[in-house]
């Protein structure tokens, strides 16, 4: 049994935690915003194990101009920030290359592959599994020219595994009827599920690993400091060592990823959601609206309209036109929605090739990396949580890391 630091309680964080929890080991987290606070809090809910689609793909090559130029665009670009990001958006543009993006496509798939055998652990206990709705997700296309476009995606999908049915404007209307008549063709994905409430899973899942001994930390941790033998934390002016550290703090990851001597090229995608109070009853299932970048999922406290992407740093000033468009774009997809009562920006971690990083430190084996999951942190939890118990219980990861590796960049 060993005592094992984790920077970060979300998702990967709380997932890990259980996973080492089940080995024995004694975990502490450390996060200043406390459970599930950062990107966890406010996702779209998904467990999309059909996203093996990585944002960087050819497609941007000829959607850019759209993207950087129409108001409807679901991705801004902040000008200021371009001289930080132009090295990011570089190795981005270098990903979407056909053979680079089929690479990274594959690689998520096989992650993806196990995703639901990741939650099992999790899921067998009745308290978390209660957060399930096993409702399939529905992606929505409001013209044929632009599922079209999407063919050569979901084609590839289906090389890779993923089962999905096409359906037509009128079989789309019968599966949900409150959605307006202005869809030609939607993908529904075979066994995708998603939460009733993230936040509440996550809050449930921490009250019971906290029964059990684990322990939250509410200050941040400025420095990792690796050694042979483990390493130390700086936190809030004194030093905590232990025998293992794991770095899953999302898009803030990449500062101590430095201190172990991988540099990666982290950076941030800002996402947002709006609210709709009373409305959850209008979808039976999360609706994703392709073009326009969103899902609407139905939640325990509303609708959630979750998804855009704005490359602008990690500033709390949110794009006002974002969260609009969001609004605008859902009550056009469902008429009979009203007015939302809030709103929410969180930061995603985004790597150039969309592929997270997991394993060993270059510095340390006993630093284990689990960050950047980008749109997937929800959905590869339980598989990453395994990933890290594996390798400091020194088994047989479930694939090969290689391609997750930080030493890749």
């Amino acid at each position: 049994m060993s005592e094992i630091a984790i920077i970060g309680a979300g998702f990967i964080g709380l997932a890990s935690a259980a996973a080492l929890m089940r080995d024995g080991h004694r975990v502490t987290l450390f996060d200043p915003a406390g459970v599930g606070q950062g990107a966890s809090f406010g996702n779209a809910g998904t467990f999309a194990h059909y996203a093996c689609i990585p944002v960087n793909n050819p497609s941007v090559f000829r959607d850019l101009p759209r993207f950087l130029l129409s108001n409807d665009s679901p991705f801004r670009l902040r000008w200021g920030y371009l001289p930080h990001l132009a090295p990011w958006l570089a190795r981005f543009m270098m990903s979407s290359l056909p053979r680079r993006y089929e690479k990274s496509a594959g690689a998520l798939a096989a992650l993806l592959d196990r995703a639901h055998d990741g939650y099992a652990p999790l899921l067998a206990n009745a308290e978390l599994a209660r957060f399930v709705r096993s409702r399939e997700c529905l992606y929505l296309y409001s013209n044929a020219a632009s599922f079209d476009a999407a063919r050569p995606a979901l084609d590839l999908r289906r090389q890779l595994g993923v089962a999905f049915n096409v359906l037509g404007g009128s079989e789309i209307r019968a599966l949900e009827p409150s959605l307006a008549p202005i869809f030609e063709r939607g993908v529904l994905f075979a066994n995708s599920w998603h939460f009733s409430d993230p936040h509440g899973f996550l809050q449930t899942l921490y009250g019971q690993l906290a029964a059990q001994g684990l322990t939250l930390v509410r200050s941040s941790v400025h420095a990792v400091e690796p050694s042979a033998d483990g390493a130390a934390l700086s936190v809030d002016g004194a030093t905590r060592r232990f025998a293992h550290v794991v770095i899953a703090t999302g898009a803030r990851s990449a500062q101590f990823a430095k201190q172990c001597a991988d540099p990666v090229p982290l950076d941030t995608e800002r996402g947002y959601h709006v609210r709709f109070p009373g409305a959850q009853q209008l979808v039976s299932r999360p609706v994703g609206w392709a073009e326009r970048g969103f899902y609407m999922t139905p939640m325990s406290d509303g609708l959630r309209v979750a998804g855009t992407v704005e490359l602008a740093g990690f500033g709390e000033t949110r794009n006002r036109s974002l969260i609009d468009l969001l609004t605008f774009s859902s009550k056009r997809a469902l008429p009979a929605l009203d007015t939302p009562d809030s709103s929410w920006l969180g930061l995603r971690p985004t790597l150039p090739d969309g592929v997270p990083v997991l394993g060993r430190s270059r510095a340390s084996e006993r630093v284990i990396y689990a960050f950047g999951h980008q749109h997937l942190g929800l959905t590869l939890a339980g598989v990453s949580g395994r990933i890290v118990a594996d390798l400091i219980a020194q088994r047989a990861p479930p694939l090969d890391l290689a391609p997750y590796s930080a030493a890749r960049f």
